[in-house]
């Protein structure tokens, strides 16, 4: 169970964390089909991602998250490399490709964490490397335009399943203008290359 305070609380049925390539939604497939060279997928979760990238694509991947155990889950699926690590942490490794999927700009948490965002991505990105990100415009939930301050793609959330429950988190949903903004602040480029039916979006970005 998903639970936040601005909204009703929301499932996750368990099977759909361990999908093949042909259940997930396009976005992700064509996320998927973009990575090149070194891979690495960032909040893997079951590591449905990785397990395809590894075995359907032949590409190396380095698979982390920061839950214990599902990194355990992604070892046990035959993931070679894994790891328990926060992305902020990573260090002395260069990556083509760089994936952060399912609400992926969620890791972020809040706009003012965008420069830390791009100065980690540069650090750990080859010159000629790529992000591949999606995010959602929560715009339209609201009625009327929301507020500039604070951002409505600012949410917290925390999760639960038979009794045990995280801490609060935050996660942020950005629009595309305001990524579009912020990379290129940070000396990137933003391109859209796919866009779902309810608001969501894949973006590519590279360093500049």
């Amino acid at each position: 169970m998903v639970h936040s305070p601005d909204f009703d609380d929301d499932e996750i049925l368990p099977e759909y964390l361990f999908r093949n390539f042909e259940e997930m939604p396009p976005i992700e497939q064509a996320a998927l089909k973009l990575c090149k060279g070194k891979v690495l997928d960032v909040g893997c979760g079951a590591g449905s991602h990785a397990l395809y990238l590894q075995n359907s694509e032949k590409l190396e991947v380095k698979a982390i998250d920061t839950s214990p155990r599902a990194i355990e889950i992604t070892k046990k699926r035959g993931i070679y490399s894994a790891a328990c690590i926060n992305f902020f942490e990573l260090e002395n490794e260069k990556f083509d490709s760089m994936l952060f999927l399912m609400n992926g700009s969620g890791i972020i948490g809040k706009l003012e964490n965008i420069p830390r965002f791009f100065k980690k991505c540069r650090e750990i990105l080859k010159e000629t490397g790529k992000i591949l990100m999606d995010s959602s415009d929560l715009v339209y939930l609201f009625d009327e335009k929301p507020a500039e301050h604070p951002y409505y793609g600012e949410l917290q959330f925390s999760l639960s399943y038979k009794g045990e429950s995280s801490s609060t988190f935050d996660w942020l949903y950005i629009d595309e203008e305001m990524l579009k903004f912020y990379a290129a602040k940070n000396k990137f480029s933003c391109k859209i290359v796919k866009r779902g039916e309810h608001f969501d979006y894949l973006a590519q970005l590279k360093p500049l």
